[in-house]
């Protein structure tokens, strides 16, 4: 099922997180998102063409992550560049939700 149509979950550490070979498949449906050397986030990197354009950018993620009840750590650096990581801080790795949360910021 499209990860834009799902829904993040509730995730209160009762689950296991992802391990790397399950990450490296889910990473296949959130393009240009890339698995930290310890399989325990994914991050992506964008670049705007002012600080406006990145501040609406995080605002709007803010939002997105607000509604799905999943948040990102967002870096805002250099003015244009925003950096997204995700994790599940629950579970100290990947969730599923971290793969929605990803192709809902790209969509």
């Amino acid at each position: 099922m499209d990860l834009t149509k799902q829904k993040c979950v509730a995730c209160e550490g009762a689950v296991k997180p992802l391990d790397r070979k399950q990450a490296e498949e889910k990473l296949k449906e959130a393009p240009g998102w890339k698995l930290t050397s310890d399989a325990k986030s994914i991050t992506k990197s964008y670049t705007f063409k002012d600080f406006k354009e990145a501040l609406e950018f995080v605002n709007k993620v803010g939002h997105l992550a607000e509604d799905e009840g999943h948040h990102p750590d967002i870096h805002l650096t250099g003015y244009k560049n925003v950096r997204i990581d995700l994790t599940t801080h629950a579970i100290d790795g990947l969730f599923i939700n971290d793969f929605i949360l990803a192709s809902k910021i790209d969509a």
